[in-house]
């Protein structure tokens, strides 16, 4: 199995799916440990299929880089899905059921109105589950997944007191003096701009999990906020990396794989927290 393994790294495109694999599951880890905190878990889930509609948007406007459109729109959702979040009369969660839903089934309309691709079943289920397209990186795909990447990372440090006051106790923050809206929106924004980066290696309904599962498994062992973040993203991206090996050598969908994984480990930090008590 090594040896299998060492001879597909000598392919590039195999060495930038890994790579970008890495860095999004990095980036992922990162804000789904206040994601979780904050209770707010599916707007991953949310923009994920609003991501989706704007990818079958693209797809119809036969636009060479689908990500000019998908980017913008998912982040301008962000927004919107914030302010709403907040209306009395539209709360959080049905603010989500509510743009999901909408963006899946819009997205999935327009594509069998308009679309012409001969093989639209295998289209949206690559979209909605991942598919080999992780494989087909080019060197331009993966410099911009890397810029994006540092950028998020680099934000998350300088802002890092900051998002963990706000995860915490917006009401204490706002007292002295934090601006609480604005580092709830920069959460959102970033929070957008992982799932466009994610859309192509575990698919919009998968992208949630890749989020969540790695903060809930670190929280079983851990209790600070800074213990639970870095467990997270030691976990994620070794999740990432076993799951896309496995893929390769085995011929198994991506996105599934990378998931299944991530579940094995939360159950196996379940058993190590039982054990511990």
């Amino acid at each position: 199995m090594i040896q299998t393994i060492q001879q597909y790294l000598q392919f590039p495109f195999v060495r930038y799916a890994l790579i970008v694999g890495t860095l999004i599951a990095l980036c992922s880890s990162l804000l789904g440990v206040t994601l979780v905190l904050k209770r707010f878990s599916f707007i991953g889930d949310g923009l994920s299929h609003v991501a989706f509609g704007a990818m079958a948007i693209a797809g119809i406007l036969r636009l060479s880089n689908d990500m000019l459109f998908v980017m913008p729109v998912t982040v301008l959702c962000a927004v919107l899905l914030l302010r709403t979040g907040k209306n009395a009369k539209v709360k959080g969660d049905a603010a989500v059921a509510m743009i999901s839903v909408g963006a899946l089934a819009i997205g999935y309309l327009l594509l069998n109105l308009f679309s012409t691709s001969s093989n639209l079943s295998g289209d949206v289920c690559s979209t909605l589950f991942g598919s080999t397209s992780i494989l087909t990186l080019t060197k331009a795909e993966v410099w911009l997944c890397a810029g994006l990447s540092i950028v998020v990372v680099i934000l998350f440090v300088l802002f890092y007191n900051k998002i963990f006051a706000v995860t915490f106790d917006e009401d204490f923050s706002r007292a002295v003096g934090t601006r609480v809206e604005a580092y709830n929106l920069l959460i959102a924004v970033v929070i957008a701009v992982i799932i466009v980066l994610a859309m192509n290696l575990v698919g919009s309904l998968l992208i949630s999990a890749l989020i969540i599962f790695p903060a809930l498994s670190a929280m079983r062992l851990f209790k600070s906020f800074r213990g639970v973040t870095v467990c997270s993203a030691v976990l994620s991206v070794s999740c990432a990396l076993a799951g896309m090996l496995i893929s390769i050598v085995g011929g198994t969908p991506v996105g599934s794989t990378i998931v299944a994984v991530d579940i094995a480990v939360f159950f196996a930090f379940v058993c190590v927290e039982k054990f511990k008590k």
